[in-house]
């Protein structure tokens, strides 16, 4: 090894240079693993920012940082001139999933997080993959068969047991505006991931696009209700983090992942882990007692979405 190799090789950060000796499919499951354990954690971080930001200015400034790293990553990327390239209806379309998300997904989603404990809201914002069999059968004419239907019933049965804290008999909601919210967040979710499915641009370019529009509408938003105000430290730093990590480069981390892997199932099964892992989080770093009712709520709609997944993955 030459003089210039062997100090670039001591150079190079050490977890660089581990990935370049792991094969495709050890790299896949190094980013899943990764971006799991940071989605994990945003349900902590959305609580702990909702201590020093009100909901729309915790979205205003995280918007801000995502699409600022969207940008970033363009730039890495060399695919800037992708944005020039654009027509009149690719930025219509992405001024209609801008709407969606960022803009009412995360207002919806935010204030429920600041009305319900972390643990709830993570848990009924999981239901979007039971929303999206439901919305797809007017939406993509879809139909669902007998073992669609029972994972629908199955998944909303752990909904009613985490909105009534296991009061399953007296049917007692504990803040039903907040878990309207909530489900409310995985509808709005659900559709927005319809109409994505219809956009064939490359995913990066079109994402930083609906984010622009999208921070465009969150500006209208915090001048029509006055919320315009600066942050503190912590306010911003957990803003920061929640615009890297939920909005930003684990997303792509996400599509590298999926794509250096034999078959996607083979990482994308392990975004099954993500809400278990954030109970354990929010119970470190957020201080909620987790409640037995969650996590058997929240086992009930996981297992409604395998049951709803797997007949279609075999077909």
């Amino acid at each position: 090894m030459d003089t210039k190799r062997y100090l670039a090789f001591i150079l190079t950060p050490f977890c660089f240079r581990l990935l370049s000796l792991m094969q495709d499919q050890q790299k896949a499951y190094t980013y899943a693993v990764f971006v799991v354990l940071m989605w994990s954690t945003i349900a902590s971080a959305f609580k702990f920012s909702l201590r020093y930001l009100d909901y729309a200015q915790l979205l205003f400034y995280a918007t801000a940082v995502s699409t600022f790293t969207l940008f970033t990553i363009l730039l890495i990327q060399n695919k800037i001139g992708l944005l020039r390239g654009c027509t009149f209806r690719d930025c219509v379309y992405s001024l209609l999933l801008g709407f969606l998300n960022p803009f009412l997904y995360y207002v919806v989603l935010l204030r429920a997080y600041s009305l319900l404990p972390a643990q709830q809201a993570m848990a009924l914002n999981y239901t979007w993959a039971i929303q999206l069999v439901l919305l797809s059968i007017p939406l993509l004419r879809q139909s669902i068969g007998l073992k669609s239907v029972l994972a629908v019933i199955i998944s909303y049965l752990g909904v009613v047991i985490i909105a009534t804290r296991g009061d399953f008999a007296g049917l007692r909601f504990f803040n039903p505006t907040g878990v309207l919210l909530a489900l409310g967040s995985a509808v709005i979710w659900a559709l927005f991931w319809i109409f994505n499915i219809k956009d064939r641009r490359d995913e990066v370019a079109k994402l930083f696009l609906n984010f622009v529009f999208g921070f465009v509408f969150i500006v209208i938003y915090m001048m029509l209700t006055g919320r315009f105000t600066i942050p503190n430290l912590p306010g911003f730093l957990g803003a920061a983090y929640v615009g890297i990590f939920e909005m930003g480069i684990t997303f792509v981390l996400w599509l590298k992942a999926l794509r250096l892997s034999r078959t996607t199932a083979q990482v994308s099964n392990l975004i099954y882990l993500t809400p278990f892992f954030a109970l354990v989080f929010i119970n470190l770093f957020v201080g909620e007692r987790i409640l037995a009712s969650t996590v058997i709520g929240l086992a009930f709609i996981v297992s409604g979405i395998l049951l709803q997944k797997y007949p279609f993955q075999k077909k």
